[in-house]
């Protein structure tokens, strides 16, 4: 593997070579890099806006729906332990992530981690499978925007046509107008300027916060012991599925998962997982934040943890007030108040929901664009679209080609892909960054950290082993996708990316780099 810059910033004896996959881009010019006037960001963000944007992004459907569907059919009132298990392991993650955030403040987050400690080649596999997961991420999401919205609608007497709301029950195709034009109308306020997304954000995370804590207020009103018994129910042998949907793990080994009792608890927290992803998003935004050495550590852990008791919360109001048998997994909260004969919240919980998924969508568009925004300038895609605007200071060119795209594909894609939707993507983003972590306190012991994960390398390896299990539980179709993305992206780096980076250019440093540690831009030219 490449050897990073040494300590001065120069090249090390066993650097790569010009054309080397692993060829590592020194810190000093990444930040450098941050620093050229047509490339810089603008920097207004707070640790503050940060811990916003990280709630704003994780509580979304996670909170409104894989309560249901986790405590129901595999760990009953046990869920919440399902919750903390999962967030332990996100939290494993998000303390490599908070290092990585500090010493590399630079936007890309586990694309521009991965660069500065294993190599362009995988970074360019991260940065090209966030794009994907991202932005299909932010379609899907805008699909289930619709789908409140149109329930709120119609609960006012107000029901669109089939031809621009996706389509009708018969299964006649529709163009989803109302998803397609939020995506529009949010890619416009991310064009308008970080500051400004900040506060739609944090207008919209205190609405779905509100409605959350109302729900476990008044929720824990009706909540019966009763319903808690039995806490860990039984173990029940799964017979396991088939085709496409069966496990990897099932089908290399012939392992099959259990519900309910302990091991029931560990499959659960595999499937509320998925409610977690999204504080990783707060690291793409280092390059706006005022104080990223400070603030990032700050704002990933911070909402994180503000997520985790929230979710734990939840749980245990919704599995107290209804049997977890009977518990919907379509609209677990909603139906739970309705079984209280309480229907009024559930029109309030749809409200939260809205709230909530326009929230994760926004982010989720930040997000991609970011990581876009960093190839680009990196030179690995077309440099045109690292281009800041000069007004606004986001990457205007980079945010509304997304935009359109994420619009696009938010209109014709089916809600029930919704459910469906897996981040395998962003489990092996959590594997890499957690190996980067080990690799540069080798290589560059000398960089200023200001945050250090603790029990270095327990804690990234423990990180490794439980994203790896809980990818090797996802189904064997989510893997067949993730690797049809993965080849076509090999063939877009060999064909442009590799030939067109700037680290791999042989004229000398990157334009920029000059402000950079002495010969901190040459590593691998």
């Amino acid at each position: 593997m490449a050897t990073a810059s040494s300590p001065s910033g120069g090249t090390g004896g066993g650097t790569a070579p010009p054309g080397g996959l692993l060829r590592t881009k020194p810190v000093e010019q990444s930040i450098a890099d941050t620093e050229e006037p047509e490339h810089a960001l603008r920097k207004s963000l707070s640790a503050l806006d940060l811990v916003v944007f990280g709630v704003g992004v994780v509580i979304g459907t996670g909170i409104f729906v894989l309560t249901g569907t986790a405590a129901r059919d595999y760990a009953g009132p046990a869920v919440a332990l399902s919750f903390a298990g999962a967030g332990i392991v996100c939290a494993l993650a998000a303390l490599c992530y908070a290092e990585f955030a500090s010493t590399v403040p630079v936007a890309g987050s586990a694309y521009t981690f991965s660069y500065a400690s294993i190599g362009e080649f995988p970074a360019w596999i991260i940065g090209w499978d966030l794009v994907l997961e991202l932005a299909l991420g932010a379609a899907v999401v805008a699909v289930g925007w619709s789908g409140y919205v149109q329930s709120l609608l119609s609960s006012a007497g107000v029901t669109l046509p089939a031809a621009i709301a996706g389509g009708g029950s018969g299964g006649s195709w529709g163009f989803n107008l109302p998803a397609s034009l939020l995506v529009l109308l949010l890619t416009a306020v991310l064009v308008a300027g970080m500051k400004l997304s900040a506060r739609v954000t944090s207008v919209i995370v205190g609405i779905k916060v509100t409605v959350v804590l109302l729900v476990i207020i008044a929720g824990a009103f009706f909540v019966k012991g009763a319903n808690f018994h039995p806490f860990l129910p039984p173990s029940q042998h799964n017979g396991g599925a088939s085709g496409g949907a069966t496990p990897l793990v099932q089908a290399l080994f012939g392992f099959t998962p259990s519900t309910f009792g302990v091991m029931g608890v560990f499959s659960a927290a595999a499937v509320v997982f998925f409610a977690y992803i999204g504080f990783d998003i707060v690291a793409t935004a280092a390059e706006e934040t005022r104080n990223p050495q400070r603030d990032l550590p700050r704002g990933i852990l911070g909402s994180l943890a503000i997520c985790t008791l929230l979710y734990m919360l939840v749980s245990v109001v919704v599995t107290g007030m209804q049997k977890y048998t009977e518990l919907s997994t379509d609209a677990p909260l909603a139906d739970a108040f309705k079984a209280v004969d309480q229907p009024v919240f559930a029109d309030l919980i749809s409200v939260g929901a809205v709230a909530g998924l326009t929230s994760v969508t926004m982010i989720l568009l930040l997000g991609q664009s970011r990581v876009f925004f960093a190839m680009s300038r990196d030179g690995l895609l077309p440099r045109t679209f690292a281009e800041v605007h000069p007004r606004f200071g986001t990457p205007w060119k980079s945010t509304l080609l997304l935009g359109l795209v994420v619009a696009a594909v938010a209109g014709v894609i089916p809600l029930k892909e919704l459910s469906e939707l897996v981040n395998i993507g962003t489990l092996f983003a959590f594997v890499i960054v957690s190996v980067g972590v080990v690799v540069l306190r080798r290589t560059r012991p000398d960089l200023p950290r200001a945050f250090r994960t603790p029990a270095v390398p327990l804690v990234p390896v423990l990180a490794v082993l439980s994203c790896v299990w809980l990818m090797v539980n996802l189904p064997v179709a989510t893997w067949w996708r993730f690797g049809i993305w993965m080849v076509l992206g090999l063939v877009v780096y060999f064909a442009y990316g590799r030939s067109h980076s700037r680290l791999g250019r042989t004229e000398g440093p990157p334009r920029g780099a000059a402000g950079a540690t002495p010969g901190a831009g040459r590593s691998g030219t």
